[in-house]
């Protein structure tokens, strides 16, 4: 089983069609088509469900295994080919980062482009997904740089924390919670449709210790819905101040949060200890150990 019969196989499963995939190749079909089988009879094993002529096709079980396990050899294929670039000093290729759903990672924009001011060539292909979503890409080599709460396992992991950062209440402009101040305090919120991440226990903690039970309208996942909930008019969004910027301003007010401050847990950008770091991957790291 070789490389290119896996990018063939690939190709095929990503397009759902042989035709589309022979063109997305720049091949003709029947050629394809005989790769495929070549590649079965190979393996022993059915791969695809054939409808025959340009119809879809769909993977078997064994063809959704191969596929899983054909990104993940292609990603460090190319990966390698990046690694033996790097040692020369004209940094190309594509650095990938994983960012954790618990954390939009607003400061990534401005750090991505600065890194590509000083190595033009570098592109990024970003991946998200809960802690252990992102513990699988780093561990299986799909990314080489998390940015993710920081890991409680240092023997696997290195971690450099980042700053952590207040909460603000975000509130759209057309909301009328009865709140004038730029300023707000968390027992004032306990009536109101609050919109809180599921992983900000800290808020909670707070008012079963002074004896409120707050109104959770809806506690969620990702930060950029709970901004559109409230930008919709439907609550009150308990954020990170950073995070609040990432739907357009005019569509929020923001309140800081004073009685208690509330401040995030530590992030840190993640990578796996006593591996291999692409060139490009030790620089981009090298921008926050000189900055945080």
């Amino acid at each position: 089983m070789d490389i290119r019969k896996l990018q063939y196989f690939l190709a095929v499963a990503e397009e759902g069609q042989i035709t589309k995939a022979a063109k997305r190749l720049h091949m003709a079909q029947p050629p394809l088509s005989q790769q495929l089988k070549l590649l079965e009879s190979e393996l022993g094993i059915q791969l695809i469900e054939r409808n025959g002529g340009g119809r879809k096709i769909k993977l078997t079980d064994a063809g959704q295994i191969l596929r899983n396990r054909a990104e993940h050899i292609l990603t460090l294929v190319d990966q390698t080919v990046k690694e033996l670039k790097d040692s020369t000093e004209r940094l190309l290729g594509t650095l990938s980062v994983g960012i954790s759903s618990a954390w939009d990672a607003p400061f990534l924009p401005d750090k991505i482009r600065d890194f590509r001011e000083r190595y033009p060539e570098i592109d990024f292909r970003l991946m998200g997904g809960e802690a252990n979503k992102i513990d699988e890409l780093l561990g299986n080599g799909m990314i080489e740089i998390a940015i993710a709460p920081f890991p409680p396992d240092l023997e696997t992991y290195t971690a450099i924390p980042l700053p952590d950062e207040p909460f603000v209440a975000a509130l759209g402009p057309a909301s009328d919670y009865g709140l004038s101040a730029n300023y707000v305090r968390l027992a004032e919120l306990a009536d109101k449709p609050l919109i809180i991440h599921r992983k900000h226990e800290t808020l909670l903690e707070y008012y079963r210790l002074i004896g409120l039970e707050p109104r959770i309208r809806c506690s969620h996942s990702d930060i950029r819905s709970m901004l559109a909930w409230a930008g919709a008019g439907l609550g009150i969004a308990i954020v990170p101040r950073s995070t609040a910027g990432l739907i357009p301003d005019n569509t929020l007010i923001i309140k800081e949060i004073v009685e208690p401050i509330l401040r995030t847990s530590t992030t840190a950008v993640i990578w796996l200890r006593n591996h291999q770091l692409s060139t490009a991957a030790r620089n981009f790291i090298d921008m926050f150990t000189k900055t945080n």
